[in-house]
């Protein structure tokens, strides 16, 4: 979508063309308790591949292949 600006002030002819793009979504949102429900490790399963999403004793995430 294209939007054709007005000059504020004679500019010899030459307006503005500005290209307008839609906002990103939000990304989504998901609290690791939930994947995790009760346990330390999660397996996620990607493109034929493995990875472990594990809490650490520390309370924090690693995600490994």
């Amino acid at each position: 979508m294209y939007l054709r600006t007005l000059p504020l002030t004679d500019n010899g002819g030459r307006d503005k063309v500005v290209a307008l793009r839609p906002a990103p979504a939000a990304a989504r949102r998901i609290e690791s308790k939930s994947l995790l429900d009760g346990s330390r490790e999660l397996v996620i399963e990607h493109q034929g591949s493995e990875y472990h999403l594990r809490l650490t004793r520390n309370d924090k995430l690693i995600l490994t292949k």
